[in-house]
């Protein structure tokens, strides 16, 4: 019932999609300036531990930045940004961000490490959410080219329950069982394709 009610919430809080609520790809461009500092230009993070968010799926952009705004996911240098955003700021920087060109994973290193990464994802059954190219889907994060060290770092974040907001229940019981070493060749494998 709690799921029901907050998905009516976002709805509610984010609009139905409709002529008079389409996103401007435009104007999340221009809002999307701020976000440059720490995301990139083009949304391709050049910043360890921040994620890039070019070719990051519509629906998920929405829904954390909705996250972020509400408190229900925190970041010392997300809050005071997203504390301005209103629904059509949201809308339009979700769009823009998913409009953009993907990084897409460089030459591997490390071919073994992906290997024992390949096996624990699907050990974990990551492409029943992410789908099988990681490509995401809905608002379920694009994970393939992510940036290595941030996904290290939100799966630590999901095991130590430090993160919330989102797919936390989910994302909790896959991160909980996984060892440093899984966590390091999962994201190594991520990040590279």
């Amino acid at each position: 019932m709690r799921a029901v009610s907050f998905g009516i919430l976002f709805a509610a809080a984010i609009g139905v999609a409709s002529p008079t609520n389409a996103a401007d790809v435009a104007a999340g461009k221009a809002k999307a300036e701020i976000c440059a500092g720490c995301h990139g230009d083009n949304g391709i993070s050049q910043t360890e531990n921040i994620p890039s968010l070019a070719g990051q799926l519509d629906q998920f952009i929405q829904w954390q930045l909705v996250f972020f705004r509400a408190g229900a996911r925190k970041n010392e240098q997300m809050q005071p940004i997203v504390e301005q955003l209103n629904n059509d700021d949201i809308r339009n920087l979700g769009a823009y961000f998913a409009s953009l060109t993907p990084f897409k994973g460089g030459k591997d290193d490390n071919p073994e490490l992906s290997e024992k990464g390949k096996q624990a994802a699907a050990g974990r059954r990551c492409a029943s959410c992410h789908t099988d190219t990681f490509v995401g889907t809905k608002a379920v994060a694009r994970i393939a080219g992510q940036r290595e060290e941030y996904l290290v770092k939100a799966l630590h974040d999901y095991k130590s329950g430090a993160r919330s907001g989102g797919a936390q229940a989910a994302m909790a019981d896959v991160a909980y069982p996984l060892s440093d070493e899984e966590i390091t060749a999962l994201a190594h494998y991520l990040s590279h394709l």
